[in-house]
């Protein structure tokens, strides 16, 4: 089951995150969105300490423990990357993974900023339901890179299930 929550410290949010097993959170390559899982030094943009966010996933790790559940599995997401190099992503990558071994959370490879996500939304389908009857899209590199980085982010979550059928490929 998949629970969309904001990120908000909410009584809904909060039932959402303690009954899940994973929460995937997607950060904006932006240390505006950055802010909500740490703050940073901005001179050297070393993170100082877990902001809001990190520490109400925090609490919900700590609940789930105390009431014996399996810990909570949190993946933290780059989103709508960009296809060019620049300091601010270089500078992202660097606090997100440096956050990720502080509080122990996974990192995730991020979605690119790609139209094709924006233009599938309203009819309900993901790049992985293309090509669709009378839907006039012709797949591109683009959608195809983009049907990748949703495997990989899938790939990432090591849902049961896949685990499962994988154990059942190596045994075969």
């Amino acid at each position: 089951m998949i629970i969309d929550s904001p990120g908000a410290n909410t009584h809904l949010s909060r039932q959402a995150h303690a009954a899940a097993d994973i929460v995937v959170t997607p950060l904006n390559d932006s240390f505006v969105d950055f802010d909500l899982l740490a703050t940073i030094d901005p001179q050297t943009y070393a993170v100082s300490k877990p902001s809001v966010y990190s520490d109400f996933v925090w609490e919900c790790r700590k609940r789930r423990l105390m009431a014996r559940k399996p810990a909570l599995d949190w993946i933290v997401m780059r989103n709508r990357l960009t296809a060019t190099d620049a300091k601010n992503k270089r500078r992202m990558s660097a606090a997100i993974d440096a956050l990720a071994r502080r509080i122990g959370f996974r990192v995730a490879p991020g979605f690119g900023e790609r139209v094709i996500y924006r233009e599938l939304f309203p009819a309900g389908l993901t790049v992985l339901d293309l090509p669709q009857p009378g839907l006039d899209i012709s797949l591109s590199m683009s959608h195809l890179a983009a049907r990748q980085e949703v495997r990989a982010l899938v790939s990432t979550l090591t849902l049961p299930a896949r685990e499962a059928a994988a154990q059942v490929q190596s045994a075969a």
